[in-house]
């Protein structure tokens, strides 16, 4: 886990977002790169953390690939966080286990996809994920991010 300060009090008059990667994305730069890019995770985060500086929040990330490490990161971020910038990378389609988390913990939350998942198989057009976000965002490679970032500010 990278973190700034997590856990830590909530800083005021700056918004706290949690930015959650799912499974097989800490091999971001060697898998697929025809779908998912040359990117390696460490370089989007870097990315998200310049941005967050110029956009003024506070971002925190959080990788693993256990949905129920995924499930404890989202229940644990209720009081700390103001948004949740999730990819749930190939939990979309079926955790309902994190849709759950998502739905309880109540703070907004962006779904995040690098690739097109309505471009792809069929069995990666349905996310049961989307439901209980505010908006999802996909396509955009690693700029899925930064978008979804440039979103939570928003919320």
């Amino acid at each position: 886990m990278i973190q700034s300060e997590k856990y830590l009090q909530k800083e005021k008059n700056m918004k706290n977002i949690l930015v959650i990667h799912g499974p097989n994305l800490n091999l971001l730069g060697d898998r697929e790169k025809d779908i998912y890019g040359s990117y390696p995770l460490s370089k989007i985060n870097e990315e998200i953390l310049d941005l967050a500086k110029q956009l003024n929040v506070k971002v925190d990330f959080f990788q693993s690939n256990i949905e129920g490490e995924i499930v404890n990161e989202i229940q644990k971020a209720k009081g700390l966080y103001d948004v949740i910038i999730i990819n749930p990378a190939g939990y979309t389609h079926y955790s309902v286990a994190i849709r759950d988390a998502i739905s309880a913990v109540q703070i907004p939350t962006i779904e995040v996809h690098l690739s097109n998942i309505h471009s792809r198989e069929e069995f990666r057009q349905k996310s049961v994920i989307a439901p209980v976000c505010k908006g999802q965002i996909l396509g955009f490679g690693k700029d899925s991010y930064l978008l979804a970032l440039r979103a939570a500010v928003l919320l």
